[in-house]
């Protein structure tokens, strides 16, 4: 049995995990899907003083509280930050990590230093008291009529100083074995460049960005070919 920590990006929750998780546990594999502060259902604690150590404080508590040893940590888009940062900070609790269409930035830096400038711009355009609200699932790849039902009620507010806020890393995390898995056709985003920057395996799923709610049964296979 391999104990899975799938975490979430930016807008989501760890309701997005749902058919995924539901696919590993069936499996016979353990699967935990926490929700970072201030986001899905724990959007009531939603706060601008909110910030990336505050979801790495998520993930290691989960890590901690759930005894979780031997996992695979996995992360989607802006909580590429958040688990390696945890996974550097707890490393022998994580046997591998996979970034599934992640974010990834060195020590000192944050996800604006790594943002194109169109899309800090847009996140500076449309925030709100500190706030960055998301109201399309098309913003994540999500077109299916179905699947934009349930996912654009579920959207939240985004705390900007998540983006803002500077990694810190020892370098412990680079010690740890990781999978990209690069979700096409690529946008403009750096997904696609990360794998040959940081040295990392990749996958690619021609399914778009929200992987987990478009195709759920193929990013399980991935995961599962890491247990």
């Amino acid at each position: 049995m391999t104990t899975y920590v799938l975490v979430h990006g930016a807008w989501h929750g760890g309701w997005c995990w749902r058919d995924v998780a539901a696919r590993l546990r069936a499996a016979g594999h353990e699967v935990f899907t926490p929700t970072l502060t201030g986001l899905g259902e724990r959007a009531h604690l939603c706060s601008p003083e909110i910030g990336l150590q505050t979801h790495v404080e998520d993930v290691l508590k989960t890590l901690w509280y759930e005894d979780a040893r031997d996992v695979v940590l996995v992360g989607h888009s802006y909580a590429g930050l958040v688990v390696r940062e945890a996974a550097d900070r707890m490393p022998e609790r994580v046997r591998r990590l996979v970034m599934v269409d992640a974010w990834a930035a060195r020590d000192g830096e944050s996800l604006d230093d790594r943002a194109p400038r169109f899309f800090r711009d847009w996140v500076d355009s449309v925030t709100v008291n500190g706030l960055v609200p998301l109201t399309s699932a098309s913003t994540a790849g999500v077109t299916d009529p179905a699947q934009v039902a349930w996912v654009e009620p579920r959207l939240t507010p985004q705390p900007r100083r998540t983006f803002s806020d500077k990694t810190r890393l020892t370098g412990a995390v680079d010690a740890i074995a990781c999978r990209a898995v690069v979700c096409t056709p690529a946008g403009p985003m750096p997904f696609p460049q990360l794998p040959r920057e940081f040295g990392w395996d990749a996958t690619e799923l021609d399914v778009g960005h929200d992987a987990m709610v478009t195709a759920p049964k193929e990013l399980a296979g991935v995961l599962l070919e890491d247990a």
